[in-house]
């Protein structure tokens, strides 16, 4: 870092899937619920996910001696293409619009990149950093589901 104040996380993969698969794994609860969270167990009765724009999507995060509730609301959803949606967790204030997420999808043939992109200005920079870590190991299990899922 160079000084300057985070704002956000930016945040490039490539998945050795088409994008219609990254996306469905992005907007299916069994999918989502197999890589979001890491290692950590996301119990498919408490996924819910109504993707179209203004649909609510949530689910419950459970590692050792705690649940994680995380919660949005979908603002734009173009298939194969683009995701953007709002994330919260336990923490942010009822009122608080929370997070924002883009994810884009670009297919190259066999392979898809992956742009994630994370704003709001809601966390402190050290919060930020330790989220960044969070998405890169989520990012790490999805490319193992895509993978196993050939």
């Amino acid at each position: 870092m160079n000084g300057s104040v985070r704002e956000g996380i930016d945040l490039t993969r490539v998945f050795d899937a088409p994008r219609e698969r990254v996306f469905e794994a992005w907007t299916t609860p069994e999918r989502f619920a197999a890589w979001y969270g890491g290692h950590a167990d996301v119990p498919l009765d408490q996924v819910s996910m109504d993707v179209r724009p203004g649909g609510k999507w949530s689910l419950v995060l459970v590692v050792p001696g705690a649940e994680m509730p995380f919660h949005g609301v979908y603002r734009e959803v173009v298939e194969p293409e683009r995701l953007v949606f709002t994330l919260k967790d336990a923490s942010a204030a009822e009122e608080a619009e929370g997070e924002v997420v883009t994810a884009t999808f670009t297919g190259h043939g066999r392979t898809t990149e992956m742009t994630f992109r994370q704003r709001g200005g809601n966390l402190t920079p050290e919060q930020y950093a330790a989220a960044e870590d969070g998405w890169e190991a989520f990012f790490d299990t999805l490319a193992l589901v895509l993978a196993d899922s050939r």
